[in-house]
């Protein structure tokens, strides 16, 4: 309950409207255990980092909020594996986040 209104607060500060922030927020309730400075900011920025604009964050957590949830270094390390390839885009992120370390590798191959 504390938290509602902070983790509204940084997906609306990214552009999302308040209807489809609350309905994010209702697909993946956990964001509300998650610590604002110390997971919820550090990955959105870690996304604006990695090049993908505002506009491109509120897509990939408005159809897939989970992704605040995994590890950074998940992320990361997802991510670099797609760089690598030259396949990373807001959907092939998303698409591999949900899947074990076993299916991910068998998928690169």
């Amino acid at each position: 309950q504390d938290n509602l209104k902070p983790t509204l607060q940084l997906v609306k500060d990214l552009g999302m409207d308040d209807s489809k922030a609350k309905r994010t927020i209702a697909k993946f309730p956990m964001l509300l255990g998650c610590s604002i400075e110390e997971n919820l900011k550090p990955k959105v920025q870690m996304l604006g980092e990695w090049g993908f604009s505002d506009s491109q964050i509120v897509g990939m957590l408005s159809s897939f909020p989970q992704l605040l949830g995994y590890s950074a270094k998940r992320l990361a390390h997802r991510k670099a594996v797609l760089e690598a390839q030259g396949s990373l885009t807001e959907t092939s992120l998303i698409r591999v986040m949900s899947f074990t370390d076993v299916q991910f590798t068998a998928r690169l191959k």
